[in-house]
Formats: C-alpha cells, sequence, structure tokens
C-alpha cells in the first residue's frame, strides 16, 4: 500500500478506500498495529529516546573533553600508564553520573506529558475509542469535532457544516468551509475544500475522514521539515547561552595564555598541556545543562505533584517570572458549574415554551459538549416523545448561535439560542405572552432593559427563537433570518468562594489578575464586585477596536477586565502586555484561545480542554483553579532560584580556584596541581552541586517575579571570584612562605582548601541570609559534608598516594580550616553588600 497516493483529493471516496486497504468502519487494531511499525509514529520528528547509547555518548562530546580524551591517548602512547588511567576514569565517571542524572530526568518528564497526551477518536474495529494522535496511521477513519486537532492529512467522507482553521498552513485569516467533493487534481492547496490538514483544527462542525498521509509526508510535515522551526528561546535559555559563551570565551583565552607560558618556561609540553585542559574543566560548567535538566525535571515533578504539568521545560523559568496573568472566568474564577436562574418571555415572565424550546435545541445539539447546554437540561427534565430531530447547523465562533429543526406534529420548526444580540440579529418579529406574532421594533426597548437588568444582576443571557419551516428538508445558515424571537434564559455561574483569598495569594507573589471575557460590560463589572474586585477600569472590545496599537500599549496596564472580547481581540491584549514589559501568562481553554496561547510568555491550559489549546500551552493544568497555578508559580520560582545556585556556585569559588591557581603557575616552579588532581577536585565539587535540585529555597526567593540578569551575574562573578582568589592567594602563601612544605604537601593543602572551600561556599550562596539561618536541603548538606570528611582523609589512603597527595600535619590541617572559616566570613560579609547595592 502507498502512503503516498497521487493526488487523493482528486480520487472518490470508495476508489481510496480500496487503495488504502480499509473501510467505513474503520482498521482492526492488528493490521493498525502492523501499519505502525511500516509508516512509523505520527510525528513530525522521531521521538528522542532517552534509553540510547546517544545519550550517553552526549556527556563526552564537548569540545575540552574530546581533546582531553585524545591527550590521555597521547600519555599512554607515552607509557605513562598510571596517570592517564586516573584521568581517564575521572573523566568516564564524571560523564556516568551526568548520564544517569539526564537520563533520569527525561524518563520523568515522558511519563508526565503522557498525562496529558492528546488523542483522537478513531474507527478501530468497528467501534469508536480514542488513541494519542501519534498512533494514527494511513487507511485510519477518524472522527473530528469542533476543537479537534487534524491528526493527518485526510480526505472527507462525511462532514456537517464543518469550518477548519487552516492559518498556520495557508495563512488564511477566516476558518474555511469544507465540502465533500471530487476535485480536480490541480487543485491549489488553499482550494482543496474536499480535504482537511494535519495540525489544523476544527473551529466548528464535525466530520468523518479518511487519513491518507502521517508524520513528515503530510504537507505540514513537509513544510516543517524545510523550515526546521524551534520554538523561541525564553530569557532563561537566552541567558544561560550567552553565559556559557561568556565562560567558554575567559576560560579558551585563560588556557591558551597559561599552556604558552609554561611551553616557554621549558616546562614538559605534555604535562603542560594536560594542566592547561584540566583547568580548562574545571574553568568550564560542565555539569551546567545537567543541572539545568535535573533542575527543570525535578521542578516539573513536584510541580506535577501540585497537579500542574510542564509540557515545555524552558517555560519553568517564564512561569515563575510572570507577574500578569489572563484568564477568562468561566471555571477559574467562577465554580464552572453554570446554572439556569430563569426561563423568561420578553416580559419578563416564567415561560415553559421558552424553556421546552430551549430544552430541545439542547438535548438535540451534537457539536461539542458544553456547561450551557448541561445546565439546561439538568434544570428540568421533559418528555420529548414525539419530537423528531431532522437537521442541526452547529455553534461556530462567527455566528454565536446553533440552530436545529424539529419535526413534530405534521411542523416543522427551526430552533435558535444564542447570545441575545446574535439572535435579535436575525429576527424579525417577536411573541407576546399572548401568543400573537408582532415586530420586533414593538418590543425592543423592553427587551433591551430586561436585557440590561439581567446583565446588572452577573446574568449571563442568550436568546431563543424560532422559525416555522415549509418542509421538513435540510436547513443552511441562509436559513437563519427572519425568525421570532420568543425569550431569554437566563445563567449564573458563582464565583468561587476562596477566590478572593486566591486573588490576594497572587498579589502578593507579585502577580496581577487580569480577566478576558466575552461576557458584556456589565456581567463583567458585577462578577468582579462579587469576587472584591472594586474600583476596576474595564474595557470593552467594542473601544478596543478603535484604539491604535500604541494607544493600547499605554492603557493596557491600568485595565483590570476586558469584556465583550472578540476571540481574535485576545492576541492583541497579549501582544500589548508583553510589549509593556510585563511577563504574561495566559490561561484558556477553547477553540478560540490557541492564539492567545501562542502569544503568551506562559500559555497555561487544562487538561479537560479543546486539543487546539491543551497542544498550543505550555503548561496543563489538572484543575481549573487559580489555586493550582498558585502552587504552580512558587515551584516555577523555587526551580528558577536552585539554578540560580549552580550559576552562582560555579562563577564563584570553582571560578576563583581555578584562576588563582592559572595564575600562580606562572610565577612557581612546579605545577599548582597535577591535571588528575585537578579533575578530582572537579569531581568532588559536583557532587554537592547535584543535589542543588532538591535544595530548600527561602521565601523571599519565590515572593515576586524575577528575570534572568546577566549583568547582575557577571558583577557577582566578578565579586566573589576575587573573594575566593584573595584567600587562595592565601593559602599559597601560607603553604609557600610560612610552612615552606614541599611540592607533594603543596598540593595536597591546596587541594584540600579549594575542594572544601568550594563546597562550602554552596552553604553560603544558596541564602541572601545569613548561611546559619536558612536550613540546606537535607541531601545537599549530607554531599557537602560528605565530600568535607572524604577530602580530609584522602591523602592517608591508597587511593591518595595514586593521586599523588601526602599526609600533612595537624597544625597545618587546623591553619587550613582556618583560612576556610575566614572566607565563610568574609563571603558572608560581602553577601550581604552586594545584596545591599545589586537589586538581583
Amino acid at each position: 500500500m502507498n502512503q503516498n497516493p497521487p493526488s487523493f483529493w482528486s480520487i472518490p471516496t470508495t476508489e481510496l478506500l480500496k487503495t488504502f486497504q480499509t473501510t467505513l468502519h474503520g482498521l482492526t487494531t492488528k493490521e493498525a498495529q502492523k501499519r505502525l511499525l511500516t509508516y512509523g509514529a505520527n510525528r513530525m520528528k522521531p521521538q528522542k529516546n532517552s534509553n540510547t547509547v546517544t545519550l550517553l555518548v552526549s556527556q563526552f562530546k564537548s569540545p575540552i573533553i574530546l581533546i582531553l580524551l585524545f591527550a590521555i591517548g597521547l600519555s599512554l602512547f607515552l607509557h605513562n600508564l598510571v596517570d592517564a588511567s586516573i584521568i581517564l576514569s575521572i573523566v568516564v565517571i564524571s560523564g556516568l553520573l551526568s548520564f544517569w542524572q539526564e537520563y533520569s530526568a527525561s524518563n520523568a518528564i515522558a511519563k508526565l506529558l503522557a498525562i496529558v497526551q492528546i488523542k483522537a477518536a478513531v474507527l478501530r474495529d468497528g467501534k469508536q475509542k480514542e488513541i494519542p494522535i501519534e498512533d494514527i496511521v494511513p487507511g485510519d477513519i477518524v472522527i473530528l469535532n469542533a476543537g479537534d486537532i487534524v491528526p493527518g492529512d485526510c480526505l472527507l467522507i462525511e462532514e456537517k457544516d464543518l469550518f477548519v482553521d487552516e492559518a498556520m498552513l495557508t495563512g488564511e485569516t477566516f476558518p474555511v468551509e469544507k465540502n465533500v467533493a471530487v476535485l480536480s487534481s490541480d487543485t491549489a492547496l488553499s482550494q482543496r475544500t474536499n480535504s482537511v490538514w494535519m495540525g489544523t483544527h476544527i473551529v466548528s462542525g464535525n466530520a468523518k475522514v479518511l487519513v491518507t498521509l502521517t508524520g513528515i509526508n503530510s504537507e505540514f510535515g513537509k513544510v516543517s521539515e524545510r523550515l526546521k522551526l524551534k520554538p523561541p528561546e525564553t530569557d532563561f535559555e537566552q541567558g544561560i547561552r550567552k553565559f556559557g559563551y561568556f565562560l567558554g570565551q575567559v576560560t579558551l583565552i585563560l588556557v591558551v595564555i597559561i599552556f604558552a607560558i609554561n611551553v616557554y618556561l621549558h616546562r614538559p609540553v605534555l604535562e603542560s598541556f594536560l594542566f592547561s585542559l584540566a583547568l580548562a574543566v574545571g574553568l568550564t560548567p560542565q555539569l551546567l545543562p545537567a543541572i539545568i535538566s535535573i533542575n527543570l525535571a525535578h521542578g516539573a515533578k513536584k510541580m506535577a505533584e501540585k497537579k500542574v504539568i510542564v509540557k515545555r521545560l524552558a517555560s519553568i523559568e517564564n512561569f515563575g517570572s510572570m507577574n500578569i496573568i489572563c484568564s477568562d472566568k468561566t471555571g477559574t474564577l467562577t465554580e464552572g458549574k453554570v446554572q439556569v436562574e430563569s426561563v423568561l418571555d420578553v416580559y419578563g415572565v416564567i415561560n415553559d415554551k421558552v424553556f421546552l424550546f430551549a430544552y430541545l435545541n439542547a438535548f438535540y445539539e451534537t457539536g461539542f459538549t458544553n456547561p450551557i447546554d448541561e445546565a439546561i437540561l439538568n434544570y428540568h427534565k421533559l418528555d420529548l416523545s414525539g419530537y423528531k430531530k431532522k437537521d442541526e447547523i452547529p455553534y461556530d465562533f462567527l455566528r454565536k448561535r446553533l440552530s436545529i429543526t424539529i419535526n413534530h406534529d405534521d411542523k416543522h420548526i427551526m430552533i435558535t439560542k444564542g447570545a441575545l444580540s446574535n439572535i435579535l440579529d436575525v429576527c424579525a418579529s417577536v411573541e407576546t405572552k399572548e401568543g400573537a406574532v408582532v415586530k420586533i421594533a414593538t418590543l425592543h426597548d423592553q427587551i433591551q432593559k430586561l436585557f440590561g437588568e439581567f446583565s446588572k444582576k452577573g446574568f449571563r443571557t442568550l436568546g431563543i427563537a424560532y422559525k416555522n419551516m415549509p418542509s421538513d428538508s435540510l436547513i443552511s445558515k441562509k436559513d437563519e433570518a427572519d425568525m421570532t424571537f420568543i425569550g431569554f434564559l437566563t445563567l449564573f455561574d458563582p464565583p468561587k468562594a476562596n477566590i478572593p483569598e486566591t486573588i490576594a495569594s497572587l498579589k502578593k507573589l507579585g502577580v496581577s489578575l487580569k480577566i478576558i471575557t466575552g461576557d458584556n460590560q456589565l456581567v463583567a463589572a458585577s462578577l468582579s464586585e462579587k469576587m472584591g474586585l472594586s474600583n476596576n477600569k474595564i474595557l470593552t472590545g467594542t473601544d478596543l477596536g478603535k484604539m491604535s496599537d500604541g494607544a493600547l500599549l499605554r492603557r493596557v496596564g491600568a485595565v483590570d477586565v476586558f469584556a465583550e472580547i472578540e476571540p481574535n481581540q485576545k492576541e492583541r491584549i497579549i501582544i500589548a502586555m508583553r510589549k509593556a514589559g510585563n511577563v504574561v501568562g495566559y490561561m484558556g481553554d477553547g477553540i478560540n484561545d490557541a492564539s492567545a496561547l501562542h502569544a503568551a510568555d506562559v500559555g497555561i491550559s487544562v487538561d479537560t480542554a479543546a486539543d487546539v489549546a491543551k497542544d498550543a500551552a505550555d503548561i496543563v493544568l489538572l484543575e481549573k483553579d487559580l489555586g493550582v497555578l498558585i502552587e504552580g508559580v512558587r515551584e516555577g520560582r523555587t526551580t528558577f532560584a536552585n539554578t540560580l545556585k549552580y550559576v552562582f556556585m560555579a562563577t564563584s569559588a570553582n571560578f576563583g580556584n581555578m584562576f588563582s591557581m592559572a595564575g600562580l603557575s606562572l610565577f612557581i616552579p612546579f605545577l599548582p596541581l597535577l591535571p588528575k588532581q585537578i579533575l578530582l577536585t572537579n569531581l568532588m565539587t559536583d557532587f554537592p552541586e547535584m543535589t542543588i535540585a532538591t535544595d530548600n529555597v527561602d521565601d523571599e526567593m519565590v515572593d515576586h517575579p524575577r528575570r534572568w540578569d546577566i549583568k547582575a551575574i557577571r558583577k557577582f562573578m566578578i565579586t566573589f571570584g576575587l573573594v575566593s582568589s584573595v584567600f587562595d592567594y592565601m593559602t599559597f602563601g601560607l603553604l609557600l612562605l610560612v610552612l615552606r612544605i614541599n611540592e607533594s604537601q603543596f598540593r595536597t593543602g591546596w587541594f584540600i582548601e579549594s575542594v572544601i572551600s568550594a563546597s562550602m561556599i554552596v552553604l553560603v550562596i544558596r541564602s541572601r541570609k545569613p548561611f546559619f539561618k536558612s536550613k540546606p536541603g537535607k541531601y545537599l548538606l549530607i554531599a557537602t559534608i560528605s565530600i568535607a570528611v572524604l577530602t580530609l582523609i584522602l591523602p592517608f589512603t591508597p587511593l591518595g598516594v595514586m593521586f599523588g597527595f601526602s599526609p600533612l600535619t595537624l597544625t597545618t590541617y587546623l591553619l587550613l580550616l582556618l583560612i576556610v572559616g575566614v572566607y565563610i566570613g568574609a563571603a558572608e560579609i560581602t553577601k550581604t553588600i552586594f545584596y545591599k547595592k545589586v537589586k538581583f
């Protein structure tokens, strides 16, 4: 079977079914599994598998490590077996540790992403079932409804009022209407109205389709393969990249100079080369990618415990930096359980006929499940014996109404329900309480007066209209005209009981709430008042439409509630907020929220959202609740804070130690540390850093949004690097000038001071408080103490002898520990002064 049938849109359905060896009842499970093996998973690119040799090999791919491995090979060739074996062992152990951490992290993330996997309704073994989109194969029969993402390039078999958003593929702004047809083989992509394309989404209507092309063979796959598009970098990713380049440049310059001078001083070339490379390993933050992966994965797991699933790990930093969250009110600020308040005629009197028509409309609609229809059906049960549905025009976001035709007692009635203004637009008459039909102008003022009263009370108001049809023929949107208005349906979704406290908690975290709703101004004002948001400034969609982008940019920060907003205006609001210098989160779950989710710094959706919204989101909540969001923000900021700790560690003691050693090597007749000792130093100081992801974070680090600040980090590096270097040279002076010890003992003393100071400084820089007032995480404390103890006893062991260390006197130990203690005190004082002057 060929997955590339020529011009499938030009082939009749029956013939195409034969080509794909399938039927209208779909494939069997067994056949689908065979095809999945043949064609591969339905993805744009192969899934990255953490359980492969690739991940292990990637730990040894950095240029410095590759050069170091080459140098080790050269040492072996020159019969320097012991040192070469030791250095090789350290490099391998370091790589294996990094591999294990990243492997665990990637597997954990894969399990979390499976929770919010997007699925498609497919016919298998003659029955409809939900399966992951990745498992769709050519020949599958798929059922599509409003909000669904199209899982492949497909030919329409059946459709009903189907409109598809193809903007991401064709650039077409408005939804495209689709119909079952056979087209010419040379029909342009944008004109193939009998086909739907992978990656596009259903705006309204429903369809049954035959999948013809999947993955990279689809039209979208071809485009993505050509463009190789990547998601834009977050501030955090950009900062990490620039930080890495900065350290890399400093390291390269330093290493080249040190090597050149050592050769000039007639020191052994190979030893000087290995020394320079070992310095490079110590200077460069080799663990940075692994530490970031570990921290983000650990943060994602912690956030999952709070019912927040992270789809894109890099978004965690933006989540923590977020200072504005935009949300619709339904289900987030309110209970999400819409209740029918009343069913009234045009005089505001309860009316059974109005409810009957509303009930019929809700009972027979088949577009997509929505809380309004559920509320109508739960309000009161009616016996519909004798009623028969003939046809339906599904709801869409342009018309904002839904129509069905009913046959009853030889009468054919079209019943339409929707937003009041959109219903009145198609009505020419109104039914009075006596049952007479008069021109709508007669009671227009009465209708608007009641609508205003309902809105002031916070009720959402729908209109109900009907039209007697001449026959039981099928209907189209053109029939939605000259209808008779019959009455109102008022609905109420009460605010959540704890919403005032939740909004107050957001404010404490430095996050402002902005409401973006399609409800009218009066309803939005009433709801915000009930939530304790008094004196809110409201901007309507009509006023927004009249504003220039510049005017909106100046106004957007002061507005609290955006009411009567059209779907295409949401994206404009988000973009204006971002241009004003904010980090914006947008929480949406509807078909019309995808563009706003993409435009936001952090797109947030819920597990029950439409597929297109869930796919566009960076973060998915398992509960539609701002309380869950607050916990997620805290965890996001905790993750960001712990990642910065490693950056601070790499730019303070580690960098200072290596920099000092490089400088000293120019003035003494021997190398301060042998290459194998430098690598051991680097390995041992890495151990505490690997536990940073589990460290405790002080409240002040999560109480307001923080953003990546490369300038502040450079200032930190210079400040604490200098402090570290001062005490490094104090150590050199003590060992060389005061104690006058030999080469082996000097290296031992310098190794002990270097490792212990680099490990202990983590306890200082991990918090802005004095280190004794901020409790470190259990694993960080255990790792730090263990490394310190191991460092002290290593010179007395056979392993220490292999590394060239010698036992030191008790006096030397005490003096070294005294220097470390004074260094910790000096770092504490420096920290206090630094944070007073540098706001970060």
